[in-house]
């Protein structure tokens, strides 16, 4: 097997930042009524700017064009984009059920006929497809490969897309906005892309980040779903989807929303993120002192407390100094955070041979995890 480096990281953001107090002015109010849960959701989550691509009212990127301008960004000169033999993609929020994400990237891209994957679920898909592109890369099947991930969340967070469900309540006295499972995402959530460009040799010149190992598991067998869209859930914890319900019901009951089990969430998220670790640091036999930079995926600030402690507890204790990631800035961007994180620090002039680098990367949907681990070469 070869080893693999990440050689390459790009991103896309699309318009300007958006800040909190610009939020509802872009997205809507529901039955025209400012929402109770954004001012409690913002002053826990720690977003201060997000993306939108939408401006004005206007759709001005699709998750395609985002994830291509992404990958192309990857390419020049040097080495030109007809090199590229593997792309994966990976998204919570693609724009249609078939084709596939990556089949609609490769058509912006207009690359070559190259080999694609899409991986399906939400902020792991995409590490899920850079795992492929790694082992692909390590076999010797492919020497350039990308991998992505995107986001265009915001069309899933429109008012309009409540407002059918809002207009059928009938006591709106008692029941004045939505179900706080629904509107919590909406205060959460962004547009945007990453891209990491995965090759058998490290940069002859500057840096590159050599996969040391990405590890994967999925706690669906033992926890119930708790982020879904295009399905209800029902109370005994099981799901109906889309395609047993009734056309009436897609818009009353807001099916294609994004919606979260936040209690679930609280529960679950930090604690079998920690148990996984737990097996992992048996596994590899590594401790904090063989970390230099944590990166974290976190959906909210609120759970940077509990992390660390539960980090701490597994006897992984990685002071904050540690830590490395621009939630604040670039808002939860789901599948493209992990991207984005590592594409920040990458181009940040902090990294120097030899440091070694942790990515966590939690998907609430129905519990999985990736971990990977980089050393600077």
């Amino acid at each position: 097997m070869r080893s693999v480096y990440i050689t390459r990281l790009s991103k896309c953001l699309p318009n300007e930042p958006v800040s909190n107090d610009e939020m509802e002015g872009i997205l809507g109010m529901i039955n025209g009524k400012p929402s109770r849960a954004r001012l409690l959701v913002l002053r826990n989550n720690g977003i201060k700017t997000r993306y939108y691509a939408v401006k004005n009212g206007v759709r001005t990127h699709t998750n395609a064009r985002l994830a291509a301008e992404a990958v192309r960004a990857l390419f020049d000169e040097k080495l030109p984009i007809s090199r590229l033999q593997l792309l994966t993609a990976g998204t919570t929020s693609p724009e249609q059920i078939l084709p596939s994400h990556a089949s609609i990237i490769h058509g912006e891209l207009g690359a070559g006929n190259i080999e694609i994957i899409s991986a399906a679920g939400s902020c792991c898909s995409s590490i899920q497809g850079l795992k492929y592109a790694y082992m692909s890369v390590a076999a010797g099947l492919t020497d350039v490969a990308a991998s992505c991930g995107s986001e265009r969340l915001s069309a899933w967070l429109m008012a309009s897309r409540y407002q059918s469900e809002a207009d059928s309540w009938q006591e709106m006295e008692r029941n004045p906005y939505i179900a706080f499972e629904k509107d919590f995402l909406r205060w959460m959530l962004s547009d945007g892309a990453g891209a990491a460009l995965l090759q058998p040799e490290p940069n002859q010149v500057g840096l590159s980040l050599k996969i040391e190992w990405l590890e994967v598991s999925s706690y669906a067998n033992e926890l119930e779903t708790c982020m879904y869209a295009g399905a209800v859930k029902n109370e005994d914890g099981s799901m109906t989807g889309w395609n047993d319900m009734d056309v009436s019901k897609w818009a009353t009951e807001s099916v294609f929303s994004l919606k979260q089990d936040t209690r679930l969430l609280g529960a679950n998220i930090i604690k079998k993120g920690g148990a996984y670790l737990s097996k992992l640091i048996q596994k590899k036999g590594f401790t904090s002192n063989d970390i230099d930079y944590f990166l974290p995926h976190m959906s909210s600030e609120f759970f940077k407390k509990e992390m660390y402690d539960t980090l701490s507890e597994i006897g992984l204790q990685i002071p904050y100094e540690k830590w490395f990631y621009n939630l604040p800035w670039v808002g939860n961007v789901g599948s493209a955070s992990a991207y984005l994180m590592l594409e920040e620090l990458f181009h940040s002039g902090r990294l120097k041979k030899g440091d070694r680098i942790l990515v966590m990367v939690p998907e609430s949907a129905r519990f999985v995890y990736a971990y990977m681990y980089l050393t600077v070469v």
